[in-house]
């Protein structure tokens, strides 16, 4: 009996299926029309969602991911329509995202003749995705997809680019879904060194003042009940990256905080006074560390991690436990002896009154003047009843978003860590709502991250996306002001900004819009917004001023954090 030949572009569709894609943001074109031709005919199984850029693609799967814990993925053409991927690819790359980018091509026999729309994909995209390939045969297809979704998920997670050449998508095979789960030479999960789970115990054991550093691992890992079993059974404080900030509840007792350049200033001062630290899933990124002469000298240091890559990269521990921290979590937690470390813990809040008495009181609590983002930030969330997911865009809106809204539930936090990618906040949180569609998505953006790509409020009008964001307006490059104001003598060199009318603008996309000037209607607006079904912009004029505070000044060390400015 004669088998029934497909499409190449058919197999990519059926592929997906089989790999459980069920959400897709992409741009047609040129190279990958026999492709949207095929996906006209599974639009009730992969829901594609139509972007205006193709940046936006590659954020809205990274936001999509990041919430659901599924692989992204983005369908785009050749030449440009790739090219505008790369930003996102690398932001994911640095985050560890899992997301597949599937790239048109020309056909394989014009490869290398500089066709119309060619650009060496695979070469551009080499140093800054987890894997790529060139699919030039339909007969590779449905090892290629299963190949590239296997990559993308396990072990670290990150983005895989499939370059996949127009003659491959038109030509006929017969099809047979693969499923791969092993690659010779690919180790996603390595075993933990013989012995490291029994020292890392002795030392924490041992240890008088430890300290936990959380990053995003372990909500990569899902291990929020491993790190919180092994911090509650040896009274172990944490403090947290800024993409770990929701592996843990905000209100935790052992929760001291983020860590880092604009962090709080007890976990960063303590580093340098702890004679444990314990990091779990994160990579002692530069804005964590601050200068590393002076980084936890005192400090015996393990380090939970994945990928073998990290680990001695920026800090040398004692003991390195590799693995997924959710199982090297619960064995070292078994070992670990129960235990108080009061004293020490105690020791945090002084430094957390100092810095609530100098910066957040004024931040959150101001008697007059105009709106500050820390006092919008922590409305919302509040409004929100602290469970929402929130998304940032890039720069001050960020880091007062990071700081100062409360996270209960673990995968909360989708904001741009080591690329800070500006006009990351729109298409993200669109992915956002179709990761978590049962959640509240809340967006804060600058008024330049969101000039950025403020062409995706069309995806979001034809979508309906009900993303619920909060512009806030200081009519500058905030973030980039303050170091002009506080290192460069107050040269605002290009950083202030001539704004749009915001409210037009959103009528024209048929938002709902509301600007708030007024700090008596604040709460009122914020409340119109949530209960509006559908996206609704908030548009609120902040300071333009305002500075993000505390701060490590560059290249200081994480106990000599700024507390005001000058």
């Amino acid at each position: 009996m004669e088998t029934t030949k497909i499409t190449g572009a058919e197999a990519l569709m059926r592929s997906l299926e089989h790999e459980g894609v069920d959400v897709l943001f992409g741009y047609p074109g040129g190279a990958i029309m026999p492709t949207y031709d095929a996906l006209y005919d599974h639009k009730e199984t992969l829901h594609h969602i139509l972007v205006r850029h193709e940046q936006a693609a590659v954020h809205a799967a990274q936001g999509y991911a990041r919430v659901s814990g599924k692989v992204g993925c983005a369908i785009v053409t050749s030449g440009p329509g790739a090219m505008n991927t790369i930003t996102g690819v690398a932001d994911a790359m640095i985050d560890s995202t899992p997301m597949v980018v599937i790239c048109g091509q020309v056909g394989a026999a014009m490869l290398g003749t500089d066709a119309f729309q060619e650009v060496d994909v695979v070469g551009v995209t080499q140093p800054i995705s987890k894997w790529n390939y060139q699919i030039r045969r339909a007969e590779d297809i449905p090892w290629a997809v299963a190949r590239a979704f296997y990559i993308a998920r396990s072990g670290r997670p990150g983005p895989v680019v499939l370059d996949f050449a127009k003659n491959a998508q038109t030509a006929l095979i017969e099809y047979q879904p693969q499923t791969v789960d092993f690659i010779r030479s690919y180790n996603p999960v390595p075993a933990a060194a013989p012995g490291s789970i029994e020292r890392a115990a002795e030392l924490i054991n041992q240890s008088v003042k430890p300290l936990m550093l959380v990053g995003q691992g372990v909500e990569l890992a899902g291990a929020r009940e491993e790190l919180l079993a092994l911090a509650e059974k040896a009274q172990i404080p944490f403090g947290q990256t800024m993409l770990g900030l929701s592996a843990a509840p905000t209100s935790h007792p052992l929760n001291m905080g983020m860590l880092g350049m604009h962090g709080n200033l007890a976990p960063n001062v303590m580093t340098n006074q702890c004679d444990l630290l314990i990091a779990v899933g994160m990579r002692f990124d530069d804005r964590v560390t601050g200068d590393l002469h002076t980084y936890a000298k005192q400090a015996k240091v393990i380090h939970f991690e994945i990928d073998p890559s990290e680990v001695g990269k920026i800090v040398k521990p004692t003991v390195a436990v590799l693995g997924d921290c959710k199982q090297t979590l619960a064995q070292v937690t078994e070992l670990v002896q129960e235990t108080k470390h009061q004293a020490w813990i105690d020791g945090f809040k002084p430094y957390a009154e100092k810095e609530y008495n100098k910066v957040i009181d004024a931040a959150l609590n101001p008697k007059e003047g105009p709106l500050l983002m820390g006092e919008v930030v922590r409305r919302v969330s509040e409004a929100a009843n602290n469970e929402a997911i929130m998304v940032t865009d890039v720069g001050q809106n960020q880091l007062f978003g990071c700081r100062y809204f409360k996270y209960t539930h673990p995968r909360s936090i989708v904001t741009s860590g080591g690329c800070g990618t500006m006009g990351f906040g729109i298409p993200a949180a669109i992915g956002a709502t179709f990761g978590a569609p049962e959640r509240t998505v809340c967006m804060f953006c600058g008024d330049g991250g969101f000039q950025m790509t403020i062409q995706e409020l069309g995806t979001i009008m034809e979508q309906q996306c009900p993303v619920k964001m909060i512009l806030l307006n200081n009519n500058y490059l905030g973030n980039v002001r303050q170091w002009q104001y506080m290192f460069f003598n107050k040269r605002y060199s290009f950083t202030p900004m001539l704004n749009p009318d915001y409210e037009k603008i959103s009528a024209g996309y048929g938002i709902p819009c509301r600007t708030v000037v007024e700090r008596a209607d604040l709460d009122e607006a914020i409340r119109e917004m949530l209960d509006t079904e559908g996206p609704y912009l908030l548009q609120v004029a902040v300071k333009e001023e305002d500075n993000v505070l505390p701060m490590t000044p560059p290249g200081g060390s994480v106990d000599d954090m700024l507390l005001e400015v000058k």
